[in-house]
């Protein structure tokens, strides 16, 4: 049985954090305390044109996790613990060994996240999920680092849609600016090929654009949807970008969650993908996608210092919209 443990320090700085929110749009919680517990999936996979009409989709099989968290309001502790389910991992598909740490920190203005992944063991299989085949020496390792600007951030609150640590009160959405700097290595004995050999390496960076809207649907349930577009440019390594030929690459990073609050607990489900591509072939017949993020079912439940003295709690959100 594996142990995944994550133990990470989000420092929120001041200078991206201030700015005065429309409280008639978003009500933060005043609770002090936050446990979670949570259902998730990391995954890494990667798409391989080999031909005009022919692609191949590589699959890890590594078993969704069960975690516990907490984290304290205001500050830079946050603190994950999980623990893999090997036992939904399907025999027939292989085995895949994955370090995937992945940080996603939802600020007010700013947001960050992080990939660092590396997998080995993938099979494909076709629309059905039969004819399976394995590839137990295919390795690939991403690690990446994107950052995104919120413009409406007074009104729209990306913590609402995804830690549910504020409330959205009414429907609101912004646009978004950012751009992320990526490396990749694809590694394999035979299973692998890509212009004549056995391995990719591919450093790439860019800018991007889109945009976020959280429908407040009632006074408990809500929606979230954005999505960003950018454009890449890239070379095999970093220290002979621009002494080399320079490619560019499209990229696409969705978010969706929704979720169910109430004062004291909340629970939600998020998706979160991101989409490079990390190179393209002269003829355009063996182009190389990459496919990485999570799911994530997750329960909150909310606590303040001075509920166990028995004082009074803080006063709830109002419900109005």
């Amino acid at each position: 049985m594996k142990l995944h443990f994550l133990l990470f320090l989000v420092f929120k700085m001041p200078c991206l954090c201030s700015g005065q929110r429309d409280s008639t749009y978003i009500k933060p919680y005043e609770h002090k305390f936050s446990v979670m517990t949570y259902l998730a999936k990391n995954f890494l996979s990667m798409e391989q044109q080999t031909g005009t009409e022919e692609s191949k989709r590589f699959m890890p099989n590594n078993p969704p996790n069960i975690g516990l968290g907490f984290s304290l309001n205001n500050t830079i502790v946050n603190v994950s613990y999980g623990q893999g389910f090997n036992f939904m991992r399907e025999k027939d598909k292989g085995k895949t060994k994955a370090l995937d740490l992945q940080i996603h920190n939802y600020g007010k203005k700013i947001i960050i996240d992080v990939f660092i992944q590396k997998y080995r063991g993938f099979y494909t299989a076709d629309d059905d999920g039969n004819n399976i085949e394995l590839y137990p020496d295919l390795k690939i390792q991403q690690y990446g680092a994107y950052g995104q600007y919120v413009f409406n951030n007074k009104k729209f609150s990306y913590k609402a849609a995804f830690n549910q640590s504020e409330k959205q009160l009414k429907s609101a959405g912004s646009f978004l600016i950012g751009g992320g700097v990526y490396f990749t290595k694809i590694e394999s004995d035979s299973s692998f090929v890509h212009k004549e050999k056995n391995s990719l390496r591919n450093f790439q960076f860019g800018v991007s654009g889109g945009y976020a809207y959280l429908w407040a649907i009632n006074n408990k349930w809500f929606a979230s949807a954005s999505t960003t577009v950018g454009i890449n440019v890239g070379s095999e390594r970093l220290n002979t970008f621009g002494k080399r030929k320079i490619e560019a690459y499209p990229t696409l990073f969705p978010r969706i969650a929704v979720g169910y609050n109430k004062e004291d607990w909340s629970i939600g489900l998020s998706y979160v993908s991101n989409a490079i591509f990390s190179a393209f072939s002269d003829n355009k017949n063996s182009n190389v996608g990459l496919y990485s993020g999570n799911f994530k079912l997750s329960y909150i439940l909310r606590l303040d210092s001075f509920d166990f003295f028995g004082k009074k709690k803080p006063e709830k959100i109002s419900d109005q919209q």
